[in-house]
């Protein structure tokens, strides 16, 4: 009869299988702020520049991240880790640009930024007496121009695009002619130049009304040439998510093709829907050359779209550098206010999309 020998335990402090070869929960953190001192005190000495800085403060982070992984953990984690401080590292470096432009638009504008100039008209005026002139900064015709041109542009695109990613998705075949046809196109318009949209709507009018046939519907149809492709491929792509069991099932139960596309596909998607359209209007809002070119400028507020020039907020940016008046500061000065206007307003416009996709989304999406 063998007699079961006790178990000896170890002397020492046991291991946690679990937690061993693992670095601290936030090594990358103390590595980049490492990174960034080192290369900070070389910086120093040879000289500072924040690109400069940048740059080596990324290579440090990562060789040395690589290293002490390798070291500690093993290759397989060492090689996760780097591909993951590249992600990070490519999206910190992506958002200097966002971030450097806001901030320079904010700073600038921000002191523009009042209740007069947003209800004022610009205008400048001259007084005999003095024989002076005085520029009043004003964006109100800029910002009813803008509305104006891109709600019928929108009125025009929003239609068109969405009926045809319909027709895409739902009804033609891959294979089909003219399936293939509308996609090419699509592809086609979608890499327009902007100014080619304003040379086609500004050579069209100018035939059917005549020379200088300046109008805010003239920039209206610039900017649905390059705002329908983008309304196609985007709610193309919303539809397309769409599970095909969902059609499937309301077809079984007798339902039409309209109906399950309208009562069933549609309200599925039409988050992504909305967001695809607004993606398209924040496109066109800001485009300049196209309403410069169909829709000229003017300081006058002009609120009919097929009588006249019409002034908007890009274009109310980019004249007050280009041709400012004689108060150079003020029309810079306008130039950001606008700008800045113009940021604001692709914010609200995209708030009101959110809160109208949350309203008519299906009850368990939202």
């Amino acid at each position: 009869m063998s007699v079961l020998s006790p178990r000896i335990k170890p002397s020492g402090p046991v291991a946690n299988s679990l937690t061993s070869g693992q670095l601290p929960r936030f090594v990358e953190l103390y590595v980049l702020l490492g990174a960034a001192i080192v290369t900070g005190l070389v910086m120093l000495l040879v000289g500072f520049s924040l690109v400069g800085w940048l740059c080596l403060t990324a290579v440090i982070y990562l060789v040395a991240l690589a290293i002490l992984s390798s070291v500690v953990e093993n290759r397989r984690k060492a090689t996760d880790r780097v591909i993951r401080g590249l992600v990070t590292v490519a999206f910190l470096l992506a958002l200097i640009p966002l971030v450097s432009t806001l901030a320079t638009v904010i700073v600038q504008g921000a002191g523009e930024i009042s209740w007069s100039f947003i209800t004022s008209v610009g205008a400048a005026t001259f007084d005999p007496n003095t024989l002076t002139v005085t520029q009043t900064p004003g964006a109100l015709q800029a910002i009813v121009g803008t509305l104006i041109i891109t709600g019928i542009a929108s009125l025009i695109s929003i239609p068109i695009g969405l009926f045809t990613s319909i027709y895409l998705v739902e009804y033609a075949q891959p294979k089909q002619w003219l399936a293939r046809t509308v996609t090419f196109l699509v592809d086609v318009m979608t890499g327009i130049p902007s100014i080619v949209a304003g040379l086609f709507a500004f050579s069209l009018f100018s035939i059917i009304v005549g020379p200088k046939a300046f109008s805010g519907f003239s920039a209206s149809v610039a900017l649905s040439v390059l705002m329908i492709p983008t309304v196609v491929r985007a709610c193309e792509e919303m539809l397309r998510l769409v599970p095909g069991d969902l059609r499937e099932a309301s077809l079984a139960l007798g339902v039409s093709k309209f109906s399950t596309i309208v009562k069933v596909v549609l309200p599925t998607a039409i988050a992504g829907l909305i967001t695809g359209i607004m993606l398209a209007v924040a496109r066109i809002i800001g485009e300049t050359a196209p309403i410069f070119l169909a829709a000229s400028f003017t300081d006058n507020f002009n609120a009919n779209p097929f009588d006249g020039p019409m002034q908007t907020l890009p274009v109310l940016a980019y004249t007050g550098y280009a041709f400012p008046g004689k108060d150079i500061a003020a029309s810079n000065a306008s130039a950001w206010g606008a700008a800045l206007l113009l940021v604001l307003l692709v914010v609200i416009l995209n708030l009101i999309a959110r809160v109208i996709a949350r309203i008519f989304a299906p009850k368990g999406m939202r």
